[in-house]
């Protein structure tokens, strides 16, 4: 039986297309980690990749790179899985640049967004540009994972079950869920921000405009989205200091 012909938006927002556009990214933050002094390691690590390392370390995977390594397997696993179901199984560099031009245009986007609130998404904390960078590449790549990838997920497959409800409104309620999450997540631990109802609604909305982006766009170009935005943030920061 003849494969049905696909389109850009079709294939790059599976599984297979997010692995392939999100691995050099991946490879960059640990590289950037690894060339890190072991002193800056801890602090520089964000709070989701930091999160599910604690998980992952209270199950007995210990090690720097437990995470990082099972978040790479998860990846081929569906990487693999996908592949089969795709009208061809070469990548098409043109759609990775497409993918590339697409979250640049969402990154600037989502800042001009934030741009009209008192405060931003990324709040860089005093250090080194280069971990500063580091940092911000881990944020697309982890907290995507966590509050995108796995909280929508689960969030889409317990509010269907419980309410019976149909995909697409679980959807909404799951990244409503997932957004609340992500937000309240930036006012836990040592280095958590301040509570205020103000900065929760800001971080919210970002979770929102991310989340959505997640469901109609996928992984990968969510998780370059969210760095390049942060990255944006960075360079004006920079600059102003």
């Amino acid at each position: 039986m003849a494969r049905q012909k696909t389109t850009y938006w079709q294939d790059t927002a599976t599984p297979f297309y997010s692995f392939v556009f999100t691995l050099p990214l991946f490879l960059i933050y640990e590289l950037g980690v690894f060339a890190i002094t072991k002193n800056d390691l801890m602090v520089l690590r964000n709070g989701a990749d930091v999160l599910m390392r604690q998980v992952l370390g209270s199950l007995g995977m210990y090690g720097m790179y437990g995470f990082s390594g099972a978040f790479l397997i998860g990846f081929m696993a569906a990487f693999m899985r996908q592949k089969k179901a795709l009208a061809s199984t070469a990548v098409r560099s043109e759609y990775l640049l497409r993918m590339l031009g697409e979250s640049v245009m969402w990154g600037c986007i989502l800042f001009l967004v934030m741009s009209f609130t008192p405060l931003l998404l990324m709040s860089p904390v005093l250090g080194q540009l280069v971990q500063q960078g580091v940092l911000a590449i881990g944020a697309g790549i982890y907290e995507e994972f966590v509050f995108r990838v796995i909280l929508i997920s689960i969030f889409v497959a317990v509010l269907g079950f419980i309410f019976q409800w149909k995909r697409s409104t679980s959807r909404v309620g799951a990244i409503i869920l997932a957004s609340a999450l992500f937000s309240a997540f930036h006012f836990v631990g040592e280095f958590g921000d301040t509570p205020t109802l103000a900065l929760f609604l800001i971080r919210f909305s970002a979770g929102i405009f991310l989340g959505t982006l997640y469901v109609f766009r996928g992984f990968g170009v969510a998780a370059y989205t969210h760095t390049i935005y942060d990255l944006i943030v960075l360079f004006q920061v920079a600059t102003r200091s």
